[in-house]
């Protein structure tokens, strides 16, 4: 057993490593049959890695979605103007068109009072109490966007400053801070799921290995048989390493699963909350990529605890005793 050369159909010789690889895709088919022998057993070990796998999945992909509709608000923020509430239309839209001349700005707004009420109402929700009132309360209003995107905080105030020193400026607002603020919050949010995914892990880990510790104790004999003849380490570990493989992998598609049902069972409401908002914003589950990590992070996790177990069975052992 510790040649690697080997016979292929029809009784040819297969070189080296033709027979390695030969011996490795019997290994991984022949572990698939034994675990399908189990249905229910190996069922419930697939859901326990597929559930551990899913929470942080979950987590993640609502943390990213959240990202996303960061980015869409931060692409069209920057300083709100609340101009003197007694300052006439027309100047208000001569001071929109001075600034639209200033290099530092990429984009100018300019609501009159009516475009400001029309806004807030859509925003709000609040058409009928604004329609008790006898005057329009809101005041002419400018939207500017600065060049970069994202300023140095002291730059953001500076030209926040400037802003609030033009004539007929009531209130320079500086709406790119809460942007700030948010972001901060998604990188806190990110960490601590990757923290959990990562404990996560370790439970995955700790699954597995004793699943193919029970297994390794109900193939004792024939692994002492093997060793007896000549069996190397790597001959008695294959087995149980494609196990760990498949649970690993089986867990991870039934994780990409689980995380798809709870995608499209909160997209309605989400995508409801967003149209009262007047946004088209839609969640968005994981792509091809992302899956392909997921399975990837799955088979290396149930890989690495079929390692562990059997290697601890190996150290324990001494067949010669």
């Amino acid at each position: 057993m510790k040649h690697a050369t080997g016979t292929g159909h029809g009784g040819r010789r297969l070189t080296p490593p033709l027979a390695w690889l030969h011996h490795h895709l019997h290994t991984l088919l022949d572990t698939l049959g034994r675990l399908s022998h189990t249905p229910l057993p190996t069922l419930m070990t697939c859901a326990v890695v597929g559930v551990a796998l899913a929470l942080p999945t979950v987590m993640l992909t609502l943390v990213h979605n959240l990202q996303r509709l960061g980015g869409a608000w931060q692409a069209g923020v920057g300083y709100t103007l609340f101009l003197d509430p007694g300052l006439p239309d027309d100047k208000a839209a001569r001071l929109a068109e001075r600034l639209r001349h200033w290099p530092e700005l990429a984009a100018v707004r300019f609501l009159d009072r009516a475009a400001a009420r029309r806004d807030f109402e859509r925003l709000s929700g609040f058409h009928d109490a604004l329609e008790a009132l006898d005057e329009n309360p809101f005041p002419p209003v400018i939207l500017v966007t600065p060049a970069d995107p994202d300023p140095a905080p002291e730059r953001g105030e500076a030209l926040r400053r400037r802003l609030a020193a033009l004539p007929g400026v009531d209130l320079a607002q500086f709406d790119l801070q809460w942007v700030r603020r948010f972001r901060a919050l998604m990188a806190i949010l990110e960490r601590g799921v990757w923290a959990v995914g990562c404990l996560l892990g370790l439970a995955v880990l700790f699954v597995v290995g004793n699943t193919i510790r029970l297994e390794i104790g109900n193939r004792r004999e024939e692994i002492e048989v093997t060793r007896l003849i000549g069996a190397t380490e790597g001959f008695v570990r294959r087995p149980f390493l494609y196990m760990g493989f498949w649970y690993g992998v089986v867990g991870g598609l039934l994780a990409g699963l689980l995380e798809e049902v709870l995608i499209l069972w909160l997209a309605p409401p989400v995508a409801h909350l967003a149209r009262l908002y007047g946004s088209d914003f839609r969640l968005q589950g994981m792509g091809p990529a992302a899956l392909l990590a997921l399975l990837a992070t799955g088979a290396v996790l149930g890989w690495g605890g079929a390692w562990l177990a059997v290697g601890r069975h190996l150290r324990r052992s001494d067949p010669l005793a």
